[in-house]
């Protein structure tokens, strides 16, 4: 009978949101916001997770991309010391909530339960981890219970670009010197972005000495050879890249809208918070008054009465109370439930598997998921280890699963992406396909140029890595989603178009030879990514 494993890999996102001027800083808070949310409710809580389950003894192994940009702005000392005035207003707005709803005793306690949570976020970050996040997650990585997957520079969806070698290799290049940066390792796996994959992808990644990478059921189910154990087995492309098949199950295990774990009534309510339902005169200084606002995580309703029409500030029933001691008791529900769905599951798979030593299943989450949808969702993952002896597998990450990658199945996947409907269609989609046609020209322009100045140094050289970090922030597909999303429009058509007139400029000076040092010396300063950055790598391949 073969051994039955499970990967559980969890995705983060970020774009590359930055700003210097304090004026900026306001105007783009909703957008700063992003990643400070993300830090406080998810990547901390993750690594007090990983510290308690260790400290406990409890065995476990999980799996997580964190992509360069989220590294960098995370290794970004403005950008630290930005996060810190963030928690010093946020436990402000918290110690005056829990004085406003003094007289709900059960909705004060939730309001000091979050005060208590920003003082510790704040004690941790600044005294306990020195501000710095990273070397945090690569000391686990380290320790054998978390594995770090690699991936492209900036959120690149490959497929569109698998006629441009150049363009490909260049990021996926980049993410694997922002990984030896980061990590101090060389990576076994490799993420593709948005799990997009067209047929080149594989060689392009495997040329860089990358073992595995994760590919969408379809790109796997709708091979031009059947994988003989569809998705519980890995199998390899013809250049002996692995494949490892996820498990999609957010949409329907996690967060479908009729029986979801996510959308059961007892747990918080996301959508409702104290930030958006006050007076903007009682959120400052948390959010500027006549500013944009964003949560701030002071939340007190369940999700019984999700009323778009309620616009009370408390809950007025007191079973619309969010009741964190009954959230926790139906997460430990959820969590068994899960796991005997994954025993059943890889039980059957096993009855029916051709010669193989083990079956397993990569499940996907994304963290961005998580945090706006399910904020029990790490005591959820937390409990699964906890629970791990009513597991009738073992968890695990891809690497440990690779001991016959030279004697797996050959296939030749088909083209797919976890996006949209299964193709990385609302990529390009009535409200952002206008981007393609300027990044595309950019990037033809990027290869054109790294081989029209291969050796030049000093100035011109500045300028050529300039543009190179300019097109790699244009290329993000977060930018797309953002906008096909309706999610900050105007903020995403400003930071995209002035990312292009940044490489246009620079392309524009090499030509006529003339440049502005103030320009680009203050360019450099707004936007250090990858410090390491060398143009050349866009140069064309043979």
């Amino acid at each position: 009978m073969p051994q039955k494993k499970l990967v559980l890999l969890l995705n983060a996102n970020q774009e590359y949101i930055r700003h210097l001027q304090e004026e900026d800083v306001k105007k783009y808070a909703p957008e700063i916001n992003r990643l400070f949310e993300a830090v406080t409710d998810t990547y901390m809580p993750l690594l007090w997770m990983f510290e308690k389950l260790e400290e406990d003894m409890i065995p476990f192994r999980i799996q997580m991309v964190l992509p360069p940009v989220l590294c960098t702005l995370l290794e970004d000392t403005v950008v630290q010391a930005q996060y810190v005035e963030w928690l010093t207003r946020a436990e402000l707005f918290c110690t005056k909530e829990v004085k406003r709803v003094s007289k709900n005793k059960k909705v004060q306690d939730l309001a000091q339960k979050r005060l208590e949570h920003i003082q510790k976020c704040r004690a941790d970050f600044t005294e306990r981890y020195g501000m710095r996040l990273v070397p945090q997650f690569a000391e686990h990585q380290k320790n054998g219970c978390l594995e770090i997957m690699a991936t492209t520079g900036t959120s690149l969806f490959m497929p569109f670009y698998k006629e441009m070698k150049e363009i490909l290799s260049a990021q996926v290049e980049t993410g694997l010197l922002a990984y030896k940066h980061f990590f101090g390792e060389i990576p076994d796996g490799f993420w593709l972005p948005d799990l997009g994959y067209a047929e080149g992808v594989e060689s392009i990644v495997r040329a860089y000495g990358i073992n595995y990478t994760v590919l969408d059921p379809r790109s796997t189910m709708l091979a031009k050879e059947l994988p003989e154990d569809g998705i519980f087995y890995p199998c390899r492309f013809y250049n002996s890249l692995a494949a490892f098949t996820a498990k999609k199950i957010a949409d329907k295990v996690l967060f479908d809208e009729d029986d979801g774990y996510a959308v059961n009534p007892v747990y918080r309510n996301e959508n409702r918070d104290a930030a958006f339902d006050l007076p903007a005169k009682d959120i400052v200084p948390f959010i500027d008054n006549g500013t944009s606002r964003y949560a701030s995580g002071c939340k007190y309703f369940n999700k019984s009465d999700d009323s778009q029409d309620d616009y009370s500030v408390i809950p007025e029933n007191e079973s619309e109370i969010y009741n964190p001691e009954e959230a926790l008791a139906q997460v430990q529900k959820d969590a068994e439930d899960f796991i005997t769905r994954m025993n059943e599951e890889l039980d059957a798979a096993s009855k029916v598997a051709v010669n193989t030593d083990f079956v397993s299943e990569t499940v996907v989450i994304n963290l961005d998921d998580l945090r706006h949808n399910w904020s029990e969702g790490i005591s959820w993952i937390d409990s699964l280890f906890r629970m791990a002896d009513k597991a009738d597998f073992e968890f695990t990450s891809c690497r440990y699963l690779l001991k016959n990658q030279y004697n797996l199945q050959k296939i030749t996947p088909y083209y797919a992406s976890n996006l949209g409907a299964g193709y990385g269609e609302n990529l390009l989609s009535n409200k952002n396909s206008w981007m393609m046609r300027y990044v595309m020209k950019a990037s033809e322009r990027m290869v054109d140029l790294a081989d029209r100045f291969p050796t030049d140094t000093g100035l011109k050289a500045r300028l050529l890595d300039l543009a190179a970090k300019e097109l790699m922030i244009a290329q993000d597909s977060g930018w797309a989603k953002m906008l096909d999303e309706d999610i900050s429009p105007e903020y995403v058509k400003k930071v995209f178009t002035e990312s292009i007139h940044a490489f246009t400029m620079v392309f524009d000076s090499l030509g006529s030879n003339t440049v502005s040092t103030e320009w680009l010396t203050n360019l450099e300063a707004e936007h250090p990514l990858f410090p390491w950055m060398n143009y050349r790598i866009f140069s064309k391949k043979q």
